[in-house]
């Protein structure tokens, strides 16, 4: 068999504590827990243009030809599991690592110390989290590393030395659209989100399928309310339809047209037809700036 030397990005993924998940929930529902996970890892690799080498036990080894491609990937992964539906009331979670490194390619297998690293740095990665090394952080474009923070040197098994280890940031939504604006993968729907607020409007389609709403400037509608939240309230393309999801203190209102207002605390909702969100305060008696939205069709 001939080897290969090439420069990829290796990914592994694995479901966290699925040892104690058998125990909890018993060998059919956490089997069924493992395969949820596991297509949800295959669906964000194949979708940012990743190959699966490996299924190993309740995770993947993939590999990608950039380290911004494996980035998104590892980021789809986790907001994927993160929409998952409680398994016998346990919430699922997974731990990533990845390294962008020269690697030995054998068949359809890979090897060398970019694949170790790799392993290693999932091996340290707490569940719904991602963890590279400063030398992938150095591989990615500068806008990509804003959503990545140094923890420390940490020791890695099958490393001489310890390895300065990054988290990438993506439960922020500030981040995680930062994150977005690189790569999108292919979309295939024809339904078309508008917003309006403060006289701007604002389409998320398939070219823009995300829109975080907070006090924060990184948000893409920065709003001043007294009761909104630096980190408010999200909107994305989700599946086959736009859900707004509410992260905030004081709540989100929604009045869909024609139908009594609701109110979200930590939960989401579909947006339908057309109606009204106000981030803090009744939409009937706020007196902070109101959102409008329309779901279209084209």
């Amino acid at each position: 068999m001939t080897s290969e030397r090439r420069t990829l990005c290796v990914l592994f993924a694995d479901l966290a504590g699925s040892t104690r998940l058998y125990e909890k929930l018993g060998d059919a529902q956490a089997l069924r827990a493992v395969g949820m996970c596991l297509t949800c890892m295959r669906e964000a690799t194949h979708a940012w243009r990743g190959r699966i080498v490996k299924s190993i036990g309740d995770g993947v080894m993939a590999v990608f030809d950039t380290a911004t491609a494996a980035m998104h990937a590892a980021c789809a992964m986790h907001m994927k599991v993160d929409d998952l539906p409680l398994v016998a009331g346990v919430k699922l979670g997974i731990r990533i690592g990845f390294q962008h490194g020269p690697v030995l390619e054998e068949g359809s297998d890979y090897f060398g110390d970019t694949v170790n690293t790799a392993a290693g740095v999932t091996a340290l990665a707490k569940p719904d989290q991602i963890l590279t090394t400063a030398d992938t952080i150095a591989a990615l474009p500068p806008a990509l590393r804003k959503a990545s923070r140094a923890l420390d040197s940490l020791s890695v098994k099958g490393k001489l030395e310890e390895i300065h280890v990054f988290e990438i940031i993506w439960q922020e939504p500030g981040d995680v659209t930062v994150i977005a604006e690189d790569l999108a993968p292919p979309a295939a729907f024809s339904t078309r989100l508008m917003l309006q607020y403060r006289g701007a409007q604002i389409i998320l389609d398939a070219n823009r399928g995300r829109v975080a709403v907070g006090r924060d400037d990184v948000c893409e509608v920065v709003v001043s309310g007294k009761r909104t939240s630096r980190h408010h309230a999200r909107i994305e393309w989700r599946r086959d339809k736009f859900v707004l999801t509410d992260q905030s203190t004081n709540g989100t209102f929604v009045l869909f047209d024609g139908e009594p207002e609701i109110v979200l605390k930590r939960e989401e909702v579909p947006l339908r037809g057309r109606g009204w969100i106000c981030f803090g305060d009744s939409v009937t008696q706020s007196e902070s700036d109101i959102m409008e939205f329309e779901v279209l069709s084209r």
